[in-house]
């Protein structure tokens, strides 16, 4: 601790070891009580709190002054640290069994009315917190979010470097690529009517570091992405970006899998499983959980019922099955039992997330069949479903119906309530999977082929797959990690072949020349020597909310956005004054009402 005129020790140093000593400490004033003959002050810095004491019969302190001091109000104070009595001492802060009696007190900051409480627990509307967030980030838990993001990026940065990355920092103003949402735009006053665009990610920037010669990269980078928010995203956040040249897709996993693991053991409240990543493959992630996110932590699998209901006498799924609908079975392990309501709920849950009912099967603790639709199924139909979805007497089961990926949204959707809701999610650890064979390719509604995924990607299976197969049936060397079902990171073995890469966008309706215009700089280094490289970028804000355990990425960001993509403390965005507008070339138009 550096000491000077406003502190020689901070507000979780001092201890019965300092006892007599003389003392200057600085900080915020965290709470205050006036017990008549005593006045008792918390002061706190960023470090914790310390107890002052003012005897008001034995003071040379003006009193009308420490009378208006208002929490939040910054002091400085000298006095002596004394002993508290052992029937007062707080085992809660670090410096609960001293307090120092003060001598001399400095106000640096007076403090006007604070518009929510510092030093509570209590919940206050997100709006106001993100308007005052620079108040927001003196309290106990929103403060220790961000130390901990500071602790965990040092780490990440040290760990990396560990394994031989550099740490390289590429161009915040980029031009505009098509990396699957819209970029933030910013007008170019050099160039009127042209603009920059803000990265989504640093893609091609760091596949060009791999052309360029460099082994392994890294870094923190700042990504931009204009897109609708959700709890788990926001407008600006950042990954851990990592390539690496001459890698297979397991080099790669081999590489960040010990990363990972040392940050969550080292940092996480909660353990980590000694188990290795788990590999499983996309479409086994979309019949079994529903979702390319799976929370391992859940024990209920969907399996497929479609072949149990076809040509049965239920012909609400049966016609469905021949114009190619997928039944997808979801199991509530001891629910056989549970009332009426409860499946009423369910069913309401599942509509209100898209589907037009769900169809469901009790097996009483004798194994007989009971519910709406039981009577539809033959014995030997029933003893297979128990079998094929794992069923035990006393258990229950219900089915989502549609087009497969309906069917699976629904399947998925119901498992994760289920989960929670028969707290069946073992809440003291962390599960990673790694989610392998991405689609390379997908329809989109009006049937146009698509990148499911990175379009940088290299399929599987190379140029040949391009040429001989049904562009839906090719794989890509693209993988996420997911942990506890939290999308951590996406990545892919990149393709680094320009007659691939002219192909594979070929596919997806983009020409040569449009290939050429959006991605000429990779292209044209690919045609001077590119290595086969591949990398991925874990979020680091996603990271920070599980390790905090925080459902609200906006909870773990300094200064965050609102839902709306709106900065309320700072007023952003506003308004441009008419003379910038002029510099740009930007004339603005009003709406058409």
């Amino acid at each position: 601790m550096i000491k000077n005129k406003y502190r020689t020790h901070h507000c979780a140093e001092l201890n019965k070891s300092h006892v007599g000593q003389t003392v200057t400490l600085s900080g915020w004033v965290h709470s205050k009580r006036d017990h008549g003959s005593l006045i008792f002050i918390d002061l706190r810095d960023h470090f914790g709190l310390t107890q002052l004491v003012i005897d008001q019969q034995n003071t040379k302190l003006n009193l009308g002054e420490v009378s208006a001091i208002k929490l939040e109000s910054v002091i400085t104070i000298v006095g002596e640290v004394a002993a508290r009595a052992a029937e007062v001492v707080n085992p809660n802060i670090k410096t609960g069994e001293i307090e120092v009696r003060i001598a001399e007190l400095i106000i640096e900051s007076l403090a006007e009315q604070i518009p929510f409480q510092i030093n509570d627990n209590n919940e206050y509307p997100e709006e106001l917190r993100l308007k005052y967030r620079f108040l927001d980030l003196r309290r106990e838990k929103t403060h220790k979010n961000i130390v901990l993001r500071s602790q965990v990026i040092s780490e990440i940065r040290s760990e990396m470097t560990k394994q031989g990355f550099l740490e390289i920092q590429t161009p915040i103003l980029t031009a505009s690529s098509p990396e699957g949402a819209r970029d933030y735009l910013v007008p170019a006053r050099l160039h009127p009517g042209k603009f920059y665009a803000l990265p989504q990610a640093p893609q091609q920037f760091k596949q060009l570091l791999m052309v360029s010669g460099f082994n392994r990269y890294f870094q923190i980078a700042p990504c931009f992405r204009d897109e609708d928010l959700r709890a788990d995203r926001a407008p600006e956040f950042y990954q851990l970006d990592m390539e690496m040249s001459f890698v297979e897709q397991e080099d790669v996993f081999a590489a960040i899998e010990p990363v990972l693991k040392h940050i969550f053991k080292k940092f996480g409240a909660k353990k980590t499983s000694d188990e290795e990543f788990v590999h499983i493959k996309y479409d086994d992630a979309m019949l079994k959980y529903g979702i390319d996110k799976p929370d391992l932590r859940n024990p209920i699998l969907i399996s497929d019922a479609t072949e149990i209901f076809r040509g049965s006498e239920f012909s609400i799924f049966a016609k469905q099955i021949e114009t190619g609908a997928k039944i997808r079975a979801i199991p509530a392990p001891k629910c056989a039992a549970q009332p009426r309501s409860f499946f009423d709920k369910m069913i309401e849950f599942a509509q209100q997330n898209g589907a037009k009912g769900l169809a469901y099967i009790n097996f009483d603790e004798n194994g007989e069949a009971k519910g709406p639709i039981a009577k539809f199924l033959s014995a030997e139909k029933l003893a297979e479903l128990k079998k094929i979805a794992g069923l035990e007497n006393g258990d229950a089961v219900f089915f989502s119906c549609g087009k497969e990926k309906e069917a699976a949204k629904i399947a998925g959707v119901v498992r994760i309530k289920l989960g929670h809701d028969l707290k069946l999610i073992d809440e003291s650890i962390y599960k990673f999977c790694w989610i392998i064979d991405f689609p390379m390719y997908e329809l989109s509604d009006e049937g146009k082929v698509e990148f499911s995924h990175n379009p940088f990607s290299m399929p599987q299976g190379g140029l040949e797959a391009l040429n001989s197969q049904d562009p839906t049936t090719i794989k890509a060397f693209q993988y996420d990690i997911v942990c506890n079902g939290v999308e951590l990171s996406s990545g892919a073995i990149r393709n680094h072949k320009p007659e691939i890469m002219y192909r594979a966008f070929e596919l997806a309706g983009y020409g040569r020349e449009v290939v050429e215009q959006q991605f000429g700089a990779m292209l044209n280094a690919f045609k001077f020597g590119a290595p086969p490289h591949g990398g991925l970028a874990p979020g680091i804000d996603r990271i920070i909310m599980l390790l905090a355990n925080e459902p609200n990425i906006r909870e773990v960001i300094p200064f965050p956005m609102n839902g709306k993509a709106q900065d309320l403390m700072m007023n952003a965005p506003a308004d441009a004054p008419a003379k910038h507008l002029r510099e740009l070339h930007i004339e603005l138009k009003k709406k058409a009402s």
